[in-house]
């Protein structure tokens, strides 16, 4: 009989992902809690690999898409990598301390309590492609500073980068304490199936459902950092030039293919056309033309024509379609499509149903505060929300009344830089979190340990029950 080709890479796949899992599972008990230095020389250790290569890594990167901006690589993956272990380095100590806990009278004098921040073993990553280095490198930070071993499984779309990161980790870390791995066709489903200490998945909601099964089937706990059509709400009074130009900045960079971008933007149906106006003037400055290397490319094929057959839907349906830059709208050969603005988009279109991931900014008129409240809130919880208001008061019933994984004020996506914020979703955009100390804690397992004193009254309080366990009892149950 003849064998399946991609039956037989599956199994393949299988058998060097479980060998790779027994190698660090073995290197985790034989060794299960480094010290502060080994932590502290594994950040540093990441921290060199990327200043060593650096320009290499940018270069990976805009290969894998076409071409991607050297500056947002340096600008949105090298610095917030770099920055984030320095972070964690610094506040390492402070992290890894045993935290002394107060002791009910029930356990009477002498005894002790005390949480113990202890690494679970080996953590699975599985990384998207849109922002391959910071989305895994970042993770190995925490990953690192808990005590934890790391495989890291990365996208099919990164694969100059994923080939960079075999070919060079090694001379950095040793296979027991990390290792990539290379999307070649069921490397995925397999990947999930492992039974790790913890699993990290950031990716779409439908990957991420098929994730949480598999990890289910071994009970493995997961964070999932998922995504959304997170909003941008210009709140009536707020200067609207600093609105659209911060705008804008978020929505366009990386071509609008970031999960914490502005989907769609909420402004004043007054103001509407007077924001377009502004976008005509802001964008041709920043992207004089699609030839720009400034600009990014569509990550592949597929996506390239679902985002253009979602203009022509909209534009079919009534919608107004408005270039923001000179020239051509698209370009195939480079898979480069010029910012937009949509006006007008129907409620059911793909624009408005899906998350976006790419430069299209629809925008939506209100008249009333409740009527975009009520409209968020009818959908999935979003990944971000991005409310533009002077006015506390009103912020803070923005906040109590729309729930999201994070929030910036006045400005878009900048929560996600901020080291010492968890990052996270919540309901259909994620659960769980990382980043700075949340980041420790997610991949620790918080351990209470109970000493107890040398003298205990418990032996008082055992059977055969008497007069002198009532009175305790009763000392107790007042």
């Amino acid at each position: 009989m003849q064998s399946n080709p991609q039956e037989v890479d599956r199994l393949s796949a299988a058998t060097r992902l479980a060998d790779a899992l027994a190698l660090q599972r073995a290197a985790y008990m034989a060794r299960p809690v480094p010290d502060m230095a080994e932590r502290r020389r594994d950040l540093r250790t990441l921290q060199r690999f990327v200043r060593e290569h650096k320009e290499a890594l940018c270069a990976a990167i805009s290969a894998d898409y076409g071409n991607r901006s050297r500056h947002e690589t340096l600008m949105a993956e090298i610095f917030p990598v770099q920055d984030g272990i320095g972070h964690a380095v610094r506040h390492l100590r402070r992290w890894m301390k045993p935290q002394r806990r107060g002791v009910d009278r029930k356990n009477f004098l002498g005894a002790k309590n005390v949480v113990i921040p202890q690494p679970l073993g080996v953590v699975g990553v599985i990384v998207p492609w849109n922002f391959p280095l910071n989305l895994s490198l970042l993770p190995l930070t925490y990953i690192f500073a808990a005590g934890n071993r790391a495989m890291v499984k990365m996208s099919e779309n990164s694969r100059n980068l994923t080939r960079l990161l075999m070919a060079e980790m090694p001379r950095y870390f040793p296979p027991e304490k990390l290792q990539f791995f290379e999307e070649t066709g069921g490397v995925g489903i397999e990947f999930s199936k492992l039974p790790f200490d913890h699993l990290l998945f950031t990716g779409s909601g439908q990957t991420g459902r098929a994730v949480m099964s598999a990890a289910a089937q071994n009970l493995c706990p997961v964070t999932l950092e998922l995504g959304g059509k997170a909003p941008a709400l210009v709140c009536d009074g707020f200067p609207l030039r600093t609105a659209a130009e911060r705008i804008l900045f978020v929505k366009f960079m990386n071509a609008g293919q970031i999960c914490t971008t502005v989907d769609h933007a909420w402004l004043p149906q007054s103001q509407l056309q007077a924001f377009v106006e502004l976008a005509r003037e802001i964008m041709p400055r920043r992207y004089a033309s699609l030839a720009t290397p400034d600009y990014t490319s569509i990550i592949d094929e597929h996506s390239f024509e679902r985002l253009l057959a979602a203009l022509d839907e909209a534009r079919g349906r009534g919608a107004q379609v408005i270039q923001l830059i000179p020239g051509e709208p698209f370009d195939r050969a480079s898979r480069k499509i010029a910012p937009h603005i949509v006006l007008n988009a129907p409620e059911d279109c793909a624009l408005m149903r899906r998350e976006i991931f790419g430069p299209i900014l629809p925008l939506r008129g209100y008249t009333s505060l409740e009527q975009v409240i009520e409209s968020i809130n009818a959908g999935d919880r979003p990944l971000a929300f991005y409310p533009f208001s002077h006015d506390r008061q009103q912020v803070q019933m923005l906040l109590d009344r729309v729930m999201s994984g994070g929030v910036s004020v006045n400005d878009a996506l900048f929560h996600v830089a901020q080291h010492d914020l968890p990052f996270g979703g919540v309901g259909a955009s994620g659960m769980g979190h990382y980043h700075g100390h949340e980041g420790f804690i997610t991949f620790s397992k918080l351990r209470p340990v109970f000493y107890q004193a040398r003298f205990s009254a418990m032996k008082f309080l055992a059977p055969p029950y008497g007069k002198l366990a009532e009175r305790m009892l009763g000392f107790l149950i007042r």
